[in-house]
């Protein structure tokens, strides 16, 4: 050490910063073989050294390092602009060996710029601002003129062209003013107190509640994805992108890429088949396939089908019925199973070139933080070789070995698992495998054989970019780009595969697509429209950082999505029967065209049977009236809908318990009669369809059921007991009769319903899926 703090000293560096970057190995290790190499062809004195410091701190592709050496030390780089220039130069053309007379060009070697040429420019800048500049006088922003003095003299010293602008400026104004030395008045905030609208650059999560808003984007999802919308690189560009590792066949293997794709985007999700999809996915499947979309690409459906013994049919079919009904249809479907023959080949490379190792630590050894090391890292390549075909072979018992791979994570995780032993069937290869690869070792290798072009993951994966550059680059295949972005999650809801399979075993909830849940099969059997989903995640927009929200966002898109598209009918939960004493038809019975978009009649019309009985609700019936109250009583007459009467009271007809079960009314033309109050809805007692209504309300009590400190008795202790109400005798016009599960209606003055899965021809049943107007009680 002492030996480098002395070579590092000489070349410029202070003690303090020499210490630390001997610290760093990787960087230590360039900046003493740039020393070494420079030592050979110039003095070493500080603007050197510090240039050459610079190029081991940046410096990712050491093949350049001699190229960068010599221009520094023939002095054709002499400044750290000229050597951004440089590094600019090699990201954009990775190419070994570089063009020198290209790279010269681009690093401005040889290019002086004269002080004419200063005045010059700068001469022109001061006269494209000078009404600015005379009515801000000093206050003047100087950073936007230097900044455009920059691109003109892009090789031009900093100092001279300052002082320049500054001469110029003082010959326009003349000197300083007590006005000039005063502070500029401070610039009103807009944003008020209240307001809490994080940037994108904020580590906190968005979250949406009671006093705060999240700033919604306005711009539709595709608008959001498209092109330049998004700083995604272009496909065959891979290497442009921040952190992406080049190597010698970087460029050959991205040429072969583009002649394969053709230079089309491709994504793809690729979802563990080992449970039903959530809320959370919606955005995933919006992003991967929507960013494919939006940019004339595909997007794959790929099932990470690596853990047998949790997958099972019902998940695969569900994963792709999801898919299609937000509206996505994928390119391909595929398996990472497809590919286990490939990634056991690459494991095999891996093992030969000594960068993965047989490992017979157990599992609860190498968990958690900082596990201890392996002991059998630095066994022989022989001998993991046949270890790993003994655990191929099935020689090796189950949890006794594992494949690791010799690197660290970004996260600090050091040798990560890739093959593990597994004595279960697999659905698709039978018992061909009992090992079978992780998550870190499949990802990257089988978006390498699609031919991804963008590997779209959540925030959490970040940790795991590093390695899937590295294993890709390690077995010498096509690399794709990893991109992450924030998760979204919805409050007073879990979505955990684990904890939802608590909630049926224990009762709280039939199954996975029980309508309380935020599953995708819960929400469509509740009856939220797939358009109001997608619509959902587009509003949350395109974002690194996690989001957290309330339900009522939600049900807010999905509101606004079903008075657009859900047809309107009627229907009493409680039925009260009425008589109709004096019906002005002695048939008993008048046909009434109704609109289904009473807004819009141009959208349709269904005709309803009105008759001489006929039900409303029994809370639209009051003994006496207040002057607040609008509905039906003894002493106020109400309008029927669509119907053109006004009803009035003539008498009630009750049980012995004293209970209301009938009423008795007479009726007049609303062209005759006084205005009403009010108009209720109303079923006919010919032709009526019994029905059961379910209703369901919030699941937990807590916004976040899963946080111990709010809920320290776990989130099962947090359940509302009450969360199903039950109308078994509902009445409902006849026309909805025989409808189609999962067909959606608005029940005039009730709210939007779904037809239940449960339905039968005898009888129709309906969820509600939303009330007209959000309950103020959920605020």
């Amino acid at each position: 050490m002492k030996d480098l703090l002395t070579l590092f000293v000489g070349a410029g560096l202070s003690e303090k910063k020499a210490v630390e970057t001997i610290k760093n190995k990787n960087v230590s290790a360039t900046f003493e073989e740039a020393i070494t190499m420079a030592a050979n062809k110039c003095k070493i004195d500080k603007t050197v050294g510090n240039l050459l410091y610079q190029v081991a701190t940046r410096l990712k592709d050491k093949k350049h390092l001699p190229l960068l050496v010599g221009f520094i030390c023939r002095n054709k780089i002499t400044t750290e602009l000229q050597l951004a220039c440089a590094f600019d130069y090699l990201k954009s053309h990775p190419s070994y060996p570089a063009n020198e007379e290209e790279f010269s060009k681009a690093c401005g070697v040889g290019v002086v710029v004269s002080p004419e040429e200063i005045e010059e420019v700068i001469e022109s800048i001061v006269k494209e601002n000078q009404s600015e500049l005379v009515e801000q006088r000093y206050h003047f922003n100087l950073g936007k003129a230097l900044g455009e003095a920059r691109k003109r003299l892009k090789f031009a010293d900093g100092k001279i062209v300052k002082n320049e602008l500054d001469m110029q400026i003082l010959d326009l104004l003349g000197p300083k003013t007590d006005a000039d030395l005063a502070p500029p008045p401070k610039k009103k905030d807009k944003k008020s107190k209240g307001d809490n609208v994080p940037t994108t650059k904020s580590k906190k999560p968005n979250t949406m509640s009671d006093n705060s808003e999240i700033q919604l984007e306005e711009a539709s999802l595709m608008d959001q994805l498209r092109g330049a919308a998004l700083k995604f690189h272009k496909p065959g560009e891979n290497y442009k992108t921040e952190g992406y590792v080049i190597n010698e066949n970087t460029m050959k293997l991205l040429k072969e890429h583009l002649e394969i794709t053709g230079g089309q985007v491709r994504s793809r999700f690729p979802p563990e088949p080992n449970g039903i999809l959530h809320i959370g996915h919606a955005k995933a499947i919006n992003f991967n396939f929507g960013y494919a979309k939006a940019n004339d690409g595909v997007c794959f459906l790929r099932y990470d089908d690596t853990n047998p013994e949790k997958e099972e049919e019902k998940f695969f079919t569900g994963i792709l019925d999801m898919v299609k009904w937000l509206g996505y249809t994928p390119y391909k479907v595929t398996h990472a199973s497809d590919y286990f023959q490939d990634l056991y080949e690459h494991a095999i490379v891996l093992i030969k070139k000594n960068l993965a190792y047989v490992c017979h630590q157990k599992h609860k050894e190498i968990q958690g933080k900082n596990p201890p090391p392996s002991p059998w890292r630095n066994r022989p390549i022989s001998e993991s070789l046949t270890l790993f075909e003994d655990m191929r072979k099935g020689k090796v018992t189950e949890g006794d070995a594992t494949l690791r791979m010799k690197m660290i994570m970004e996260d600090g995780k050091q040798d990560p698992v890739a093959y593990r032993i597994k004595f279960t069937s697999h659905h698709r290869t039978g018992d061909k495998w009992c090992i079978y690869p992780t998550y870190d070792f499949t990802h990257c290798l089988c978006d390498s054989i699609e031919h991804i072009t963008h590997s779209l993951c959540t925030k959490e994966f970040q940790a795991r970019r590093s390695s899937y550059y590295w294993l890709c680059n390690s077995v010498d295949i096509y690399c794709p780009v990893q991109w992450e972005y924030g998760r979204l999650n919805l409050q007073y809801t879990v979505v955990s595969k684990r904890k939802i399979t608590k909630l049926i075993d224990a009762g709280v909830v039939r199954d996975w697509d029980d309508p309380r849940l935020f599953t995708l099969t819960a929400l469509r059997r509740r009856g939220f429209p797939p358009e109001a989903i997608n619509n959902f995640c587009a509003k949350v927009g395109v974002t690194g950082n996690l989001v957290i929200l309330e339900p009522p966002l939600l049900e807010a898109c999905v509101r606004t999505t079903l008075n657009n598209v859900a047809p309107r009918r009627m229907a009493v939960l409680e039925p009260l029967k009425v008589v109709i004493s004096n019906f002005p038809n002695d048939s008993g019975s008048i046909d009434i065209s109704v609109p289904n978009f009473p807004a819009d009649e141009s959208r349709g019309s269904r005709t309803v049977k009105l008759t001489s009985t006929i039900y409303i609700e029994k809370t639209d019936f009051s003994e006496t009236a207040d002057k607040n109250y609008k509905r039906f009583a003894t002493n106020q007459s109400v309008g029927l809908r669509h119907a053109g009467l006004v009803l009035t009271f003539e008498r009630a007809v009750k049980d012995d318990s004293g209970h209301l079960t009938e009423l008795h009314v007479r009726c007049d033309s609303v062209d005759v009669a006084p205005k009403p109050k009010g108009f209720i809805h109303w079923v006919s007692d010919q032709g009526r369809v019994v029905a059961e209504v379910r209703i369901y309300s919030r699941l937990f009590k807590h916004k976040n059921p899963e946080d111990p400190a709010v809920v320290p008795g776990g989130f099962l202790t947090d359940c509302n007991t009450d969360t199903l109400e039950m109308h078994e005798n509902v009445y409902a016009e006849s026309s909805l009769r025989g409808a189609e599960v999962f067909s959606k209606y608005q029940f005039e003055r009730l709210g939007y319903f779904c037809v239940d899965p449960d339905s039968l021809k005898e009888k129709m049943v309906f969820n509600l899926t939303i009330p007209l107007k959000e309950d103020p009680k959920k605020k």
